[in-house]
């Protein structure tokens, strides 16, 4: 079954039995009062009654994507021809076309599309009929873009008072930096996560070569578009969401902005003179062990030691050594030498899941690196039936994502439908529910406008 890397999640599964029961993927069973429950097919999302219009690109496509697994029926507008986003890869068996980008399917799931230029006067008319029905708009032009179009908040307000609208930009709509661009890389650094990853003799390090800040400020969309949701049912007024990248890296996580890292380099301390491993190939992939002093760590050193032991693998050198003198400011090369190369041989002696079982009956911190595949295999996420099948009629296939991000008993989140195809939902929409004649559509496509 093809894999798409996409967004951590989970899902629920139910019975009917009587009384109904959660499976064993929950963390715990609970047993419901109720005589009969329904299945995830037959709930209602949390937010089926609300409509969203999705205008972003890869900035915000995750926010949408989160409001749709909630139920929430998404419409993603797109320019004529397909976002450019359609055209980041990996695709589908390596063939690069719009209609087969992983990364347009992975972030677009539980999404109608339909395409249409905002530009034109014709599409700002069309795009305020959407709106009047529409309860979020989520887009991430640049700042003023669409008040330059007549369709800023004070416009669309006018036309709906309770929209929700929520601008994600690199810097904010105010401020000396609001108006330059930036890239995912940009705003990785400038947001203060770069500078806590990487060795303390190199230069930091990116994060993976897909948007982690892009998605964090999505996610933060998300969050920010509910709460807003939740201040109009208390008040029935709207309200227009600023979302900063930058701010959502700076305040989203201990790596990111830590009183400590003001005081610990990067990479923590240790001789920058010494090499010391801390990543090992094994017989089936890689792990994640090192020798660290102090108190703690001299117990899991010495548990770890005597595990080689029991397996004749542990030399003289190392069965005697002292890990409570043990100290990165004093160690040499040659003493680390002497650890590590009985340590390589035993690592490469196993697989990474012996390894792990090992570490866990032996109380060890260690830990494998797993690739795509280990991920997609692992008993824990498929104890809890994480990974879902998302059928592909256009494809003639089906493709397995990663589920919902939570397991909820009344509301189930899931995946209501794959990524549309480019304009697929435009008959639909236009003519079915906004009541434009078949032959109006027509015109509008041979003008651009749709």
């Amino acid at each position: 079954m093809p894999y798409l890397k996409a967004i951590m999640a989970g899902r629920i599964l139910e019975t009917n039995d009587n009384p109904p029961q959660l499976y064993l993927c929950q963390v715990s069973l609970e047993w419901s009062t109720k005589n009969s429950m329904a299945t995830s097919e037959e709930t209602e999302g949390m937010l089926s009654p609300y409509r969203v219009l999705d205008l972003t690109d890869e900035k915000g496509q995750l926010g949408g994507k989160l409001l749709g697994d909630l139920g929430a029926d998404v419409i993603k507008v797109e320019k004529p021809g397909g976002d450019p986003s359609r055209n980041l890869g990996p695709f589908y068996h390596d063939e690069v076309d719009p209609e087969k980008s992983l990364y347009w399917f992975a972030f677009n799931t539980s999404k109608r599309g339909i395409t249409l230029d905002i530009e034109k006067p014709e599409g700002q008319e069309l795009f305020k009929r959407l709106a009047k029905s529409a309860d979020f708009i989520i887009e991430s032009f640049r700042p003023g873009y669409m008040d330059s179009l007549g369709m800023g908040y004070s416009d669309l307000e006018k036309v709906n008072p309770g929209i929700i609208v929520t601008a994600i930009t690199p810097f904010g709509q105010t401020g000396p930096y609001s108006n330059i661009k930036a890239p995912d890389i940009v705003l990785w650094a400038m947001g203060g996560r770069m500078f806590a990853i990487g060795d303390a003799d190199r230069p930091p390090l990116r994060m993976s070569h897909h948007s982690q800040a892009y998605i964090q400020a999505a996610l933060d969309a998300a969050v920010s578009a509910l709460m807003a949701l939740n201040y109009r049912q208390m008040t029935g007024e709207g309200q227009f969401i600023d979302i900063s990248i930058q701010t959502a890296l700076v305040q989203s996580g201990e790596t990111g902005w830590d009183l400590r890292k003001r005081f610990q380099p990067r990479g923590g301390m240790r001789n920058p003179g010494v090499q010391i491993t801390r990543t090992w190939p094994c017989k089936d992939g890689l792990v994640t062990w090192v020798y660290m002093p102090g108190q703690f760590r001299a117990a899991t050193n010495t548990a770890f030691v005597n595990w080689m032991d029991n397996e004749g693998m542990a030399t003289d050198f190392l069965k005697e050594f002292d890990w409570e003198e043990f100290d990165y400011a004093e160690v040499t090369q040659e003493i680390m030498d002497r650890l590590e190369e009985p340590t390589g041989k035993f690592f490469m002696s196993h697989t990474k899941l012996e390894l792990l079982e090992g570490a866990v009956r032996h109380r060890i911190l260690f830990y494998p690196q797993f690739d795509t595949t280990d991920v997609l295999e692992s008993v824990q996420l498929g104890a809890r039936e994480f990974w879902v099948d998302v059928e592909h009629p256009e494809l003639a296939t089906t493709l397995t994502y990663p589920g919902p991000f939570a397991k909820l008993t009344e509301t189930p989140i899931r995946i209501t439908r794959r990524a549309p195809l480019i304009g697929e939902h435009n008959r639909e929409i236009y003519e079915e529910e906004l009541g434009i004649p078949d032959e109006e559509i027509v015109r509008l496509k041979q003008a651009g406008i749709i």
